[in-house]
């Protein structure tokens, strides 16, 4: 074993240092981003929405995997209870903390694709009844889930006093 200061203690401390350096960048390469297959964001949508309660940042890691329309439809949603409360709600407090549950574990995952849409199916350990799919769509380069959203109803004013 080589003393300290010695040639040989510096050399190991050198390679361990290089190897330290390294193991980051190589750790990055391997690592395809969440979002690169339908799948993989389906599958990151889940865990996300399992640990909201309540939680800002958390809501806002959900939102930013959802598609241009189903973010569209919350900031809609977000706008009308800002104006109904009075004070200002985010598009990603529209999603209920601790309302959410999944029906069945997964056990089984499989990708439809077509052009920029996808269908993620979810299959359950009894196949017969538990089963879903989720629906993705490919946007800015990325993959999201695109949530069906019922659409907002349009505004109802009151009408005009005709006296007036």
């Amino acid at each position: 074993m080589p003393r300290p200061g010695s040639r040989g203690a510096w050399q190991r401390t050198g390679a361990v240092r290089a190897l330290l350096l390294l193991l980051p960048l190589l750790a990055a390469c391997g690592r395809k981003p969440v979002d690169a297959t339908p799948e993989g964001t389906a599958r990151e949508l889940l865990e996300r929405l399992e640990v909201v309660h309540g939680d800002p940042r958390a809501s806002r890691a959900v939102f930013d995997l959802l598609s241009k329309s189903a973010q569209t439809n919350l900031s809609d949603r977000a706008r009308r209870a800002s104006a109904a409360t009075g004070k200002r709600l985010a598009p990603e407090q529209m999603i209920a903390p601790s309302h959410y549950f999944l029906r069945f574990r997964p056990q089984q995952w499989s990708t439809r694709t077509s052009g920029v849409r996808a269908v993620v199916e979810v299959v359950g350990l009894d196949p017969a009844t538990e089963r879903a799919g989720i629906p993705c769509v490919f946007e800015d380069g990325r993959w999201r889930v695109d949530l069906a959203l019922s659409t907002l109803p349009p505004i109802e004013k009151r009408p005009t006093d005709p006296l007036k």
